[in-house]
């Protein structure tokens, strides 16, 4: 892995509600890295939909970072969870995770209408894995599977606003799940540390649309975000000792590195630095 190393998620690329046009557009934000992480969700592998479109910015996006010369790792997400490796990167000898999020939760995005609604299927799935303490190849898998089986619904093209405003908040519940995980996400994330990586003091991670950074438990959290509505997307860079992250600038036909938002040296005595309070 050359360094620096760069890291974007939730890209969505070829979703109808990504603000990412074109691939083209994202070389600002690729540029001067020496690898780029892309924390999951990067296309629509899942959705039959925008899957076409998808898999063709996907092409666009290693030729621009072939172009570039930059090293793309793509770590799977609920809505590409067929990539292979294991689902994680570790830096600075494994004090930083970096990792999609959905293994945070048992049901992977307990908000979705198929989280709510095939709970029976969600408990037959953990009975088949069982996933030990500690292993997180084990759990890695399991959120493979549960994407495979919690992947959304598809409905037909031509729905009005209002049809697909109430079938985003059928069941009920889906707004209180959404609340919830948006409340607890840190807190979640340091948990799954605690019991997968114990050596890590800083997460990074996506899924969960909710940009931000947290201290949790003696643990970084962050969540960069996503470039999908209304959610806003963030960058993070890691080189020698030094980790930073800040807004991504959309201003303008192309997206670049914005302000930083915060920065922490990891020293040989644990980390420090500063960052703006979570948002």
């Amino acid at each position: 892995m050359t360094f620096p190393v760069r890291i974007l998620s939730d890209l969505h690329l070829g979703h109808r509600v990504s603000r990412i046009e074109s691939a083209e557009s994202l070389r600002p934000l690729i540029a001067g890295a020496g690898t780029v992480i892309f924390n999951g969700d990067t296309w629509q592998e899942l959705a039959r939909l925008f899957r076409e479109r998808s898999a063709a910015m996907l092409d666009d996006l290693k030729r621009v970072c072939a172009e570039e010369g930059v090293e793309p790792v793509f770590l799977s997400g609920n809505h590409d969870p067929g990539w292979p490796g294991p689902g994680w990167v570790e830096l600075a000898g494994g004090r930083i995770l970096i990792t999609h999020g959905d293994t945070f939760f048992p049901e992977g995005s307990p908000w979705s209408r198929e989280a709510l609604t095939r709970q029976d299927k969600v408990g037959a799935l953990w009975e088949r894995h069982e996933p030990g303490d500690g292993d997180p190849a084990a759990r890695i898998v399991l959120a493979r599977e549960m994407a495979l089986l919690l992947r959304a619904a598809e409905y037909p093209k031509g729905r009005q606003l209002w049809q697909r405003a109430f079938d985003a908040v059928r069941p009920p519940r889906r707004a209180f799940e959404m609340l919830r995980v948006w409340a607890t996400q840190a807190d979640a994330a340091a948990d799954f540390a605690e019991r997968y990586f114990p050596r890590a003091e800083v997460v990074i991670k996506g899924h969960f649309h909710h940009s931000g950074i947290w201290r949790k438990r003696g643990r970084l959290v962050i969540n960069l975000g996503a470039f999908m509505n209304p959610c806003r997307a963030m960058w993070a860079d890691y080189e020698g000792g030094l980790l930073r992250c800040g807004k991504v600038d959309e201003r303008g036909p192309e997206y670049r590195l914005g302000q930083v938002s915060g920065a922490w040296r990891l020293a040989a005595a644990g980390w420090a630095g500063s960052a703006a309070p979570a948002s």
